[in-house]
């Protein structure tokens, strides 16, 4: 498996390279020490001063400001909340983001690890257990527990919080690299892309013990690692990424097309990939799809139980079987009736318009490719319910796609912008209120 771009050719080559290296480092270096004199200028306004910040100020200065937001809406909501199976009524903030839902199987998972047999019913079929949830994170805070001393409750939340940070700077990073024409037609895209991720309705559990943050971090990282050809490095955050949510089988197309454009771009004489380097990616993508099928084997080996992993999830189907796409049509009908085929029909359709417009063809390959690939994968292996709109929080190419959609005029490009954001923002208040509360008389969960 290469560990990096294939070999750089002649000589010539080089000597390009290092020349674009050199004027990009100067023109960046004199940019910067541009935008130090404009800071310091007294007749800098203190917008132009940070509107002069660099990137990762602007990204950071956005996350913490998002996740403000949605933490007062949390304790709003908390101050509503009744006395349930994870907390007492009207819980304080840590408490309130780190039990609630699946937070507390996460808490099982850190403290007490997995269960060596599979819990069965009187009827012998497997219960809900702690083997539907993926290790990785409650690992991680398991282990800064022990080194600290701290709880779940304090660790958890904090721990997700820093790991969405590094995330929000990573998918700025991701649509730089990846979608460089993307970029060039809509001036801030990054940015936005990053406002609309942090906006997203479902965004709130980037600060909640769930693992949103550590599989968005891992994705976007595996994304702009991939595109700037460093795929050793690749394979090992996809194998974490198969250990923190089962969302790595996707990545195995994205490697594919990303094999397809470098083939293709050889045959052209705009690339130089090599055999090893066409056997390298090949074996990356093959380790994507092991990577997708670890964490069960883990557990049909740890269980005694082959498929002890599928049936641990059809213990939270309504209908007792994984087959795919097969919960596209009992579910809907379920809640709709029969619209609901219908609605499903347009759902789907709105879904390829998002994947096929001009703005998403904008993007790089690998970016587009990811969206489309992990959408198709989730609709097909999960039952659609209410956490179908948190799962789509990894599908944040669609957020620069969403951003790109107007390019010009300007104003046009900023009241499309900021309609979308404030839509967003008004539904993960909805979101919020509606889902994080808990009805002990009964409730679906976020």
């Amino acid at each position: 498996m290469s560990t990096g771009a294939d070999g750089p050719g002649p000589v010539a080559h080089g000597t390009t390279r290092d020349a674009t290296h050199d004027a990009t480092h100067d023109a960046t270096q004199g940019a910067t020490q541009d935008a130090t004199r404009a800071a310091r200028s007294p007749a800098a306004s203190p917008w132009e001063r940070v509107r002069r910040w660099p990137w990762w100020a602007h990204v950071l200065l956005l996350y913490v400001a998002s996740r403000a937001f949605a933490a007062a809406v949390f304790v709003w909501t908390s101050g509503v909340q009744e006395a349930n199976l994870w907390t007492d009524a009207h819980p304080d903030y840590q408490p309130f983001v780190a039990l609630m839902y699946d937070g507390s199987w996460y808490r099982q998972v850190a403290e007490q690890g997995y269960p060596s047999e599979l819990p069965r019913g009187a009827d012998g079929l497997v219960q809900q257990n702690a083997w539907a949830f993926f290790p990785l994170f409650p690992m991680l805070v398991r282990g800064l527990m022990e080194l600290t001393g701290g709880t779940w409750v304090v660790l958890a939340p904090t721990v997700a919080l820093l790991l969405g940070a590094g995330a929000a700077l990573v998918v700025h990073q991701a649509v730089v690299h990846g979608a460089p024409r993307a970029v060039a037609a809509r001036p801030g895209l990054p940015l936005a892309t990053v406002a609309l991720v942090c906006a997203f309705p479902t965004s709130a559990v980037l600060q909640v013990a769930y693992t949103e943050s550590l599989a968005l971090l891992l994705v976007a990282s595996a994304l702009l690692l991939l595109v700037r050809r460093r795929y050793a490095w690749t394979a090992l955050v996809v194998l974490a990424l198969g250990l923190t949510r089962a969302v790595a089988l996707p990545m195995a197309a994205v490697v594919v097309v990303h094999l397809a454009v470098r083939w293709w771009r050889t045959r052209r004489g705009e690339d130089d990939l090599r055999p090893a380097g066409t056997a390298g990616l090949a074996a990356l993508a093959v380790w994507a799809g092991v990577s997708g099928f670890a964490w069960p084997a883990v557990c049909g080996w740890r269980t005694g139980v082959p498929d002890g992993y599928l049936q641990t999830q059809e213990a939270w189907r309504g209908v007792r079987e994984v087959v795919p796409f097969s919960g596209w049509g009992y579910v809907p009908q379920f809640w709709l009736g029969d619209r609901g085929p219908w609605l499903t029909v347009a759902g789907f359709l709105l879904v390829a318009a998002v994947l096929l417009v001009p703005a998403a063809w904008r993007l790089g390959p690998e970016l587009h490719t990811w969206g489309a690939a992990y959408v198709v994968y989730i609709l097909a292996v999960i039952e659609p319910g209410s956490s179908l709109a948190r799962f789509l929080l990894l599908a944040f190419p669609l957020g620069a796609v969403t951003a790109g959609v107007v390019t010009r005029p300007a104003w046009a490009r900023r009241v499309w912008f900021g309609a979308v954001l404030a839509l967003m923002l008004g539904l993960q208040v909805l979101w919020i209120r509606q889902m994080w509360e808990f009805n002990p008389g009964g409730d679906w969960p976020p």
